[in-house]
This record gives structure tokens, C-alpha cells and sequence, in this order.
């Protein structure tokens, strides 16, 4: 038996001497190929922090100790040393283990982690409690380099700098994963011994004393403390690039090599000795140790889908909604001079590769921000061009009050393409676009489109980059659209007609992916010997007026989407159709307000209703019901209409 599957958790770790943390090693990267390899998940990350994390856990108490990940991505090995690798053979699966740290799995996991540049502000959290309540605990923060770029992370770096008023200060090591090769890794005795001396307590001390009393001496005291303390950061600043942390006042170690666990081991022990916050710099390598990964040019295997272990050759893929998105954008761009793009750190998720590829000098990456993203943007569009900002769904919530302020308010034309929309499904709870449709509603003057198809993913980007004087969106799910295209039978205003058949019995009005669903609840009520007419708005905001008389000439309204029901856009819908004395009864399907455990796709989609079967039998229900009122003689839907919106 190999020494993982013994791991009862981090404490085991302390009885494996040097040659035995070796081959855990060895084990633990071969767990990760092995594991991800038929299901994919954020491989690249975990194989650049083994040896680190085999520190980090030597060194610190955990769970008393706590650790803090940002994003996640960086988790997996972690899980393994804390007592999970027994049931990595259900990775991402429904029941099974969560891709980032889950609180339900396990008490070494606190933060569930995945939106990026938020560690920092977690862990001076937990420190500032932990000093407070007088508890000699440390907190331990694992932040990459390119979460760093987030304006977030400084803003807690300002404030973790801050010497406390009172107190004790904070027991706060922060790891900074530096997998970019932005600096190469000093080595060697005599960076040992300057790490061991700028994290001295007594070190400390020792300046202060001279400073004193240099600064009492007339005349040349301040100066020569001045010359003294110069040579220092100087001779410091020569051997490490540590300048730009220690200007806030954050004592630094390193830059050490990520890879060498037992250097890892000794810089990690000189900062918890400090006692105060440190920097520790880790420079490591994505998806070091399989070759596969680390000759990887696109991001190392930061997220892989399926692939083959020998070869590291993904599975083949099919169109996805992302690629309508990429070649059209590549077309616009050709015939559009003034049409720009702008990325936060996905430019390949995003589809924008090819964009950069042909108009490099028009493609914009500006790291994980997604907030100054969008006021880029704004200014871009104030200089006379279009920018098109491609996001995540679920990314764009920390960027609404740039959206609100900085780019509707100001009129400025700027496209959003959201990918990932509605239920993403492995990544789990947070990577849900399920919220944008309704936190974006409150927003003047924008408009929002959902296609339905790939075709009408090219066709409504091109009519969004066409607005000028306001904020536009594309909604986009995530994995493929439908195989064919879903053609119109009919056009209602800007509404197209998918399906007309029989008596105007239901009106389903499908948004997004959700219609090609309610062409298939379309099929299953005429069966039923139900007319229906199936409507896709196209644009659900604002909506085209020719709802209202659509929705008044039915006897049910059905309003379908992939977001969440609270404030989207059958909420929107309801209320225009209130608004217009429109009393057809209504219902409303969409993602409860909840947050949603990881499973495929599919399998949350028929968890939460949104399938054709589970839509058919309810909208059967309500017409049988509708069908008894009024054998029984009921008063007319039109008399209580606004109540049986509300049930």
C-alpha cells in the first residue's frame, strides 16, 4: 500500500522522512493524471503545488491552522493530505467531491472558494478574530500570481500591512504561487540565511535599537541610520525581488523554489515564526511533473476536459456555443475597424483567441479584473470605440455597480458577451451563471438578448455591436447548442414564432437554451391535443410590446428560462403584462433561488424541472385544471388573474 492511501489526514505526515515525501509525491501526481483523465477538472494547478502543499501541511497545524485557497484550483492536493484521496474516483460527480474546497466535505476546508482575489480578505479576517479572541492560531493564504492582478487582493494587502493600534498582530502567512516565471528562484545557503534574518523577531528588534540611538547623535545620527538602513534594502533588493511588498510593510521570503519541498518547508517555518504577516514567494510550474501538461501552450491544463494519459490528446470536442461566438466576432472585426475586445484572464475560454490572433493590437487582457474591465471599457467606448467584453455569467456579479455606473449611466455602447450562462453544473455552485438576467434588469437602458441557436448567437451579436448609445448583452450557455438550427415558423415584431399549432390554448415563451426545450413540451402537448404556440423573444429586455397581446389572446402563459426566478425574466414579464391589465394566468419556471450542488448539466436541469417531460405534465395539470373551472362554470381566468400569477 503506497503511502496516500495510509494518509488519515496532515498530522501522518510528520512520521514520513525525506525519501518517503518523495513518493508521496510521485503518488500524489499520478492520483491527479489518473483521476482527471476521465473527467477533466483543474489538473495544470494541483500538479505545480505538491510539494508545496506537502509543506504547508508539515509546517502548519490544520484545521487549527487555518489554510485559505483563492479560486481553489490549487485544492486537490490538498484534499488528498487532509484525508479525501479515497474518494477522488468521484471527482466532480453528483454526491461525490467538489472541485474547490467544500465545508460539507471536510473541517479543514473553510472558505468554498472559487471566485478569485478574495483569500487575502478572508485571511485578515480570520486573523484579525483569532487575534482578537487571543488565540495563537495562524491563517495561511494561497494566492497565484495571476489572482494577484485582481484590484481586490491589494486592497487587502493595504490593510493586512497595517500595523495594529493595539494588540497582537496578526499570525498571517501568505503564499504567493508564482507559476507565471516571472522571477527566477534563489537557492542556496546565503538566501537562507537572509531569509532567516529578515523574519527575525530580533532582527527587528536589533534595527530599532540602532535606529534610536543613531538618531540621537546631532548632526550625523538620522544620516548615517539613513546610509546604514539603505545598504541593507539594497543589498536585499539585489539578491530578491521582494521591493514592492516590502514598501507596504509586509516582511517577505524568497523567491523559493515551489518544487524543492524541504526549501518550501524551511521558508514556510521563518515565517511562522515571524509572528506578523509575511510574504512568502513560491515560484513553481503548472502541471509540473507531466510533460503533457507543461509543454501545454494555451494555460498548461489549467481545465481539461477528458484526455488520454499517454498522450495528454483531449477527447474530441463538438461545437459549443463559445466558437458561433469566436468566428463571428472575427468577422465583425474585419469589417469593423472600431470593434474591440476585452478579456479577464480567459481569453481562450471566452473564445477570444482567434479575435487576438488576427487583431492582436485590438485585444485587450487585463488580468483577473473584471471590474476595471468594464470601466476600460466605458473609456474605450468614450475614445470612439466598440468594446466587446467577454466574461463568465457568474464573473460579471462582481463588476454590477462598473456596468451601472460607469457604462450605462454615461450612454456608452458596450457589448457583453456572457459565456457560461445559466446552470454550468461541475464546477458547482459558484459557477452558475444563474444570476445575471436578474441583477442585470435593474439596469437603465440595457438590453439583453438570449439565442436560442448558434445561428442566432452570430445574428444577435451583430445586432448588439450595432447599439452605440447603450449597454448591450449575449447571453450564452455552456457546452453545445442545438445540432440544427432552430428556424422560425413566424416573426411577431422582433419575436420569432417557433411553433403554431392548434387552438391558442398555452403560450410558452422560451428564452435562450430553454427553447429548443419548449419545442419539445410544444410536441408533447399537441399529443395531449393542447394548442400551443411557441414564442422566442430574442431580446427579453426590454421586452417587445407584441407580448402583451400575444399573451392576452392564450389562455396560459408559460414563461421558461435558465436563470434564476427571482427578478428574472419571467418576473419582468409578469409585471409588463400586470402593468398592461393582461389577466391570463401565468406561469413561471426557472432555477430556484438556491445554491446548487455540483452534477452534470443535465442532471440539474431535471433536478429543478426545467426538462420537457417535467414542464409538459405541469402545464397539462394547469390546462385540465382551467379545462374543470370552466365545465364548473367559474368566473372567467380575467377576474383573478393577478392571483393565479402569483401562486
Amino acid at each position: 500500500m503506497g503511502h496516500l492511501q495510509q494518509l488519515t489526514g496532515p498530522a501522518d505526515l510528520a512520521r514520513l522522512d525525506d525519501h518517503e515525501l518523495d513518493e508521496l509525491a510521485a503518488e500524489v501526481r499520478d492520483e491527479l493524471i489518473r483521476t482527471c483523465a476521465p473527467r477533466g477538472g483543474h489538473l495544470g494547478p494541483n500538479l505545480g503545488v505538491v510539494e508545496l502543499t506537502i509543506a504547508l501541511h508539515r509546517v502548519f497545524d490544520s484545521p487549527r491552522d487555518r489554510v485559505v485557497f483563492d479560486t481553489g484550483h490549487q485544492a486537490y492536493v490538498h484534499k488528498m493530505l487532509t484525508g479525501r484521496a479515497d474518494r477522488f474516483d468521484r471527482l466532480r460527480e453528483e454526491g461525490g467531491l467538489s472541485g474547490y474546497p467544500s465545508q460539507a466535505e471536510s473541517e479543514h476546508d473553510i472558505v468554498e472558494n472559487s471566485h478569485a482575489s478574495t483569500s487575502l480578505s478572508y485571511a485578515d479576517g480570520l486573523a484579525k478574530a483569532y487575534a482578537l479572541r487571543g488565540e495563537d492560531r495562524h491563517v495561511v493564504a494561497v494566492i497565484g500570481d495571476g489572482a494577484l492582478t485582481g484590484g481586490m487582493a491589494w486592497e487587502a494587502l493595504n490593510n493586512i500591512a497595517e500595523t495594529p493600534r493595539h494588540g497582537p498582530d496578526k499570525r498571517l502567512v501568505i503564499i504567493v504561487n508564482d507559476n507565471g516565471r516571472s522571477y527566477m528562484p534563489t537557492v542556496g545557503g546565503l538566501a537562507d540565511h537572509l531569509t532567516a534574518l529578515r523574519t527575525s523577531p530580533r532582527y527587528e528588534q536589533l534595527l530599532d535599537v540602532v535606529k534610536r540611538r543613531l538618531n540621537g547623535v546631532r548632526g550625523v545620527g538620522p544620516a548615517v541610520y539613513d546610509a546604514l538602513h539603505a545598504m541593507k534594502k539594497g543589498m536585499k533588493d539585489a539578491l530578491a525581488p521582494q521591493g514592492l511588498f516590502e514598501d507596504l510593510g509586509l516582511k517577505y521570503v524568497g523567491p523559493v523554489d515551489g518544487h524543492d519541498r524541504q526549501a518550501m518547508e524551511h521558508a514556510l517555518t521563518q515565517a511562522k515564526k515571524f509572528g506578523g504577516p509575511v510574504i512568502v514567494h513560491a515560484v513553481t510550474r503548472k502541471g509540473f511533473g507531466y510533460d503533457a501538461a507543461e509543454r501545454n501552450e494555451a494555460d498548461q491544463f489549467h481545465q481539461i476536459g477528458p484526455f488520454d494519459v499517454l498522450t495528454g490528446v483531449g477527447s474530441p470536442k463538438g461545437r459549443i456555443w463559445t466558437d458561433w461566438f469566436a468566428e463571428e466576432m472575427v468577422a465583425i472585426g474585419a469589417e469593423r475597424a472600431d470593434v474591440v475586445a476585452i478579456t479577464a484572464a480567459m481569453l481562450y475560454p471566452v473564445g477570444l483567441d482567434r479575435f487576438a490572433a488576427a487583431y492582436p493590437e485590438r485585444t485587450f487582457d487585463v488580468g483577473i479584473a473584471e471590474q476595471h474591465a468594464v470601466t476600460s471599457a466605458a473609456g474605450l467606448a468614450m475614445g470612439g470605440f466598440h468594446p466587446v467584453v467577454a466574461i463568465y455569467a457568474t464573473f460579471l456579479n462582481r463588476a454590477f455597480d462598473q456596468v451601472l455606473m460607469d457604462v450605462a449611466l454615461h450612454h456608452c455602447g458596450v457589448t457583453f458577451v456572457l459565456d457560461r450562462a445559466g446552470v454550468t453544473g461541475d464546477d458547482g455552485a459558484s459557477h452558475n451563471g444563474m444570476w445575471d438576467m436578474s441583477i442585470l434588469q435593474v439596469v437603465p437602458t440595457l438590453r439583453i438578448s438570449a439565442p436560442r441557436d448558434g445561428v442566432r448567437v452570430a445574428e444577435l451579436l451583430r445586432e448588439s455591436v450595432a447599439v452605440e448609445d447603450a449597454p448591450t448583452v449575449v447571453r450564452l450557455p455552456k457546452g453545445a447548442p442545438p445540432a440544427a438550427e432552430i428556424e422560425a415558423v413566424d416573426r411577431v415584431g422582433t419575436m420569432d414564432v417557433l411553433v403554431r399549432d392548434g387552438a391558442r390554448d398555452v403560450l410558452i415563451v422560451g428564452i435562450g437554451s430553454m427553447a429548443a426545450v419548449s419545442v419539445e413540451v410544444a410536441a408533447r402537448l399537441a399529443d395531449q391535443g393542447i394548442g400551443v404556440t411557441v414564442v422566442d423573444p430574442r431580446w427579453v429586455k426590454p421586452w417587445d410590446p407584441a407580448i402583451v397581446d400575444l399573451a392576452r389572446d392564450h389562455r396560459l402563459v408559460v414563461c421558461v428560462e435558465d436563470n434564476g426566478r427571482v427578478g428574472g425574466c419571467g418576473s419582468t414579464l409578469l409585471q409588463l403584462l400586470n402593468d398592461e391589465r393582461v389577466a391570463t394566468p401565468f406561469r413561471q419556471h426557472g432555477i430556484p433561488q438556491e445554491f446548487l450542488d455540483h452534477a452534470k448539466r443535465d442532471t440539474i436541469l431535471e433536478r429543478i424541472g426545467l426538462t420537457a417531460q417535467s414542464l409538459a405534465r405541469g402545464i397539462v395539470e394547469e390546462v385540465t385544471a382551467l379545462d374543470r373551472g370552466a365545465a364548473d362554470g367559474a368566473a372567467p381566468a380575467a377576474a383573478d388573474g393577478l392571483s393565479q400569477r402569483r401562486r
